[in-house]
């Protein structure tokens, strides 16, 4: 039986994934900072872990407690995201530093940490969560843009640096996918963007994610990516899945830059 760590659990792509996998036979280990969120997976056999992923101690002790307890990490699901929206101008370094943290710095720490045991055990896969935004970009998202950009680069490194280990290394790119996060991120593009200069344009991207949000996919469409990643013998650089993905990263691929900009600001109006 396989030992799975998934970061993010309490919601979104993380929880639906750490149940299917449970359910799939995996030993699952749920991580998040709100473990009172996570009381609700034991019953699919999900062990509750709590995470801070910006707490270098909570990770560490994450990571030791359940190599303890299991013997092993087999495979690392990188989950925990944040997804702030607002204009470059408007939005706080601060916050553009903390949404660097969650999506790229917690995710190289946490790989930093599994790495000795799948090196000593000759096995090992890792996960990473990215996003279609990691190849696409919208008006308003520039650093979480940037922070999923970055992670595409370091997964594509990082993935010739451990092959010789038995180690892969998998990015998975949702789509529109059912999240607290889209909420939360349109909300916060509504409070920093939505009376400043940048007003008109906020206003068009919080209507495009609210068409979004209508046709997003479940969540358990991105699970399944991630068992097709971790099961295959060979598995694939990269797995694209969920609502318009596949189709804006093909438009993104044989438009121009100026023609693909033209065609996501007329979307916007």
């Amino acid at each position: 039986m396989k030992t799975v760590l998934i970061t993010g659990a309490s919601s979104g792509i993380g929880k639906a994934t750490a149940i299917y996998l449970a359910q799939k036979g995996y030993k699952v280990y749920g991580a998040a900072r709100r473990i009172e969120k996570l009381k609700e997976l034991a019953k699919f056999g999900i062990k509750p872990i709590s995470l801070d992923v910006i707490n270098d101690e909570s990770m560490v002790a994450c990571i030791d407690d359940i190599i303890k307890e299991a013997g092993r990490i087999d495979i690392l699901v990188n989950s925990a995201g944040s997804g702030y929206y607002g204009a470059l101008e408007d939005m706080p370094l601060s916050d553009a530093k903390y949404q660097m943290e969650v999506n790229v710095f917690a995710t190289a720490r946490m790989i930093q940490l599994v790495l000795p045991s799948m090196r000593a055990q000759k096995y090992g896969k890792i996960v990473n969560i990215s996003s279609v935004g990691g190849k696409v970009t919208l008006p308003m998202g520039g650093w979480y843009h940037a922070s999923k950009f970055a992670v595409e680069g370091l997964s594509d490194a990082l993935r010739k640096e451990v092959q010789s280990f038995g180690i892969d290394v998998v990015v998975i790119e949702p789509g529109g996918t059912k999240s607290e996060m889209t909420g939360l991120g349109t909300e916060y593009l509504s409070k920093i963007s939505g009376s400043s200069v940048y007003a008109p344009l906020a206003k068009g991207v919080i209507k495009m994610y609210a068409d979004i949000v209508k046709s997003a996919s479940d969540p358990i469409v991105i699970a399944k990516l991630v068992q097709k990643g971790i099961e295959a013998k060979c598995p694939k650089a990269r797995y694209v899945g969920a609502s318009g993905a596949k189709l804006m990263l093909f438009l993104r691929k044989i438009l121009s830059d100026r023609m693909f900009d033209k065609m996501v600001l007329n979307q916007l109006k």
